[in-house]
């Protein structure tokens, strides 16, 4: 009682903005109209902005399927709609708990955040979070980030507001002020890396090829389609000898990458994807993809028997003119020796002839990884787009610590 007097007496800062808050309500999605109200914000959000792409409304909803999210089985989720005092929707939200996403305190998640530009409404929308994340336990809180991998939905745009990749974060430029203001910190940056495909790339990588493409035991192979499941567990190997053991990494199974695979295989462009073999044995891959967005962006979130159709028709006789880096690969035994540049070349010496596509951009690479961001530098890339995951301490006294460097 005495402490309840206090605070009363003597408001603390979080107080008014509860008391300012009163007319706004959270409203936890649970019925088909909150889900379609939680799919449509992102619309009125964006309104006017002809860089903006809809997700598919099914790739959003995958994430909050307990049948089709793995990370359900060690964690739990759930989503809001923020009401005005006059019942509009004017944001939304979701957090997170995810017990395998190891910090040095448990910190759990936000993301899926839109808001309009108001920063009692993003900060009430924040202190919900932060509550129902401390009821179970949490210390702090990253976002905007995803419950599940880290290549989807992952971080707060800050640079490179042009046309967003496929299940890449998109936001309006105020929202940086609104984390920033309720006081997140930048925990890692995310960078991404671009360039014309036509242009000519270093020096290096010709000489690599040069060399390995005289060697009858080194060959680089194009994916078949017709074989995939071979390709599926090959990729299998490579990974697991290439990060696995690293960082505490777990090994992925070959039937994941089998059922990846041929989820993928309807936007497979085999001349994208490749693989380096030593004496017909797997030591690395670089795994490309068409920018499904350019084919999305006409389908309005939408994902039905007729998008599909179009999508097909898209494929075929539509133009897209980017193609995505998803990742790249050489097993330890082989880095550093070259070739990577000759499984790089073997490629842009069939993708550049090809002329189909003008423009080539890498998922993102976190600041923490100063030797992967070497690569990307060194391929001759220009910076494209920038995001940020940021932290949120809950014990504000509590010395805010950056994303450790991996060495």
């Amino acid at each position: 009682m005495p402490e309840l007097i206090e605070s009363i007496a003597a408001p603390t800062p979080q107080l008014v903005r509860l008391v300012n808050f009163a007319p706004m309500q959270m409203h936890e999605v649970k019925t088909a109209e909150d889900i379609k109200l939680f799919l449509e914000l992102p619309a009125s959000i964006n309104k006017g902005n002809p860089n903006w792409i809809r997700p598919l409304d099914k790739d959003i909803e995958e994430v909050f399927d307990p049948a089709r999210n793995k990370f359900f089985k060690k964690g739990e989720c759930v989503r809001w709609l923020l009401k005005g005092d006059n019942g509009k929707v004017i944001g939304r939200i979701a957090a997170f708990v995810n017990r395998q996403y190891k910090n040095d305190q448990p910190t759990g998640g936000i993301g899926f955040f839109d808001c309009i530009n108001d920063q009692q409404a993003a900060d009430y929308m924040f202190d919900h979070c932060k509550q129902w994340l401390q009821a179970r336990g949490m210390e702090a809180m990253d976002g905007p980030i995803n419950f599940g991998e880290r290549e989807r939905w992952w971080g707060l745009l800050v640079e490179g507001f042009q046309e967003p990749l496929y299940c890449m974060n998109y936001n309006p430029e105020y929202y940086k002020d609104l984390f920033y203001n309720y006081g997140f910190q930048v925990y890692y940056e995310q960078l991404c890396f671009a360039l014309r495909v036509k242009d000519r790339l270093q020096e290096k990588f010709y000489v690599a090829y040069e060399k390995y493409s005289k060697m009858p035991d080194y060959t680089a192979r194009r994916i078949r389609k017709n074989d995939i499941e071979k390709y599926a567990k090959d990729f299998a190997y490579i990974y697991n000898k290439a990060w696995a053991k690293h960082g505490g990494g777990k090994e992925i199974e070959e039937r994941t990458v089998v059922r990846m695979f041929k989820t993928m295989k309807p936007a497979i462009d085999e001349d994208l994807m490749w693989f380096i073999y030593h004496n017909d044995q797997p030591i690395g891959f670089w795994v490309n993809l068409p920018d499904l967005n350019q084919y999305f962006k006409h389908m309005n979130g939408r994902f039905g028997l007729w998008e599909k159709l179009k999508f097909l028709w898209l494929k075929r006789f539509g133009k897209c003119s980017r193609f995505v880096g998803l990742v790249f690969g050489i097993i330890p035994e082989y880095q550093g020796t070259g070739v990577d540049g000759f499984l790089i070349m073997s490629g842009a010496n069939v993708i550049q002839p090809a002329n189909k596509y003008q423009d080539y951009e890498m998922q993102w690479i976190g600041d923490f990884n100063p030797k992967m961001v070497n690569i990307a530098e060194h391929l001759g890339t220009y910076h494209s787009r920038k995001l940020q995951t940021l932290r949120y301490l809950f014990d504000r006294t509590k010395e805010f610590k950056r994303h450790p460097i991996i060495s």
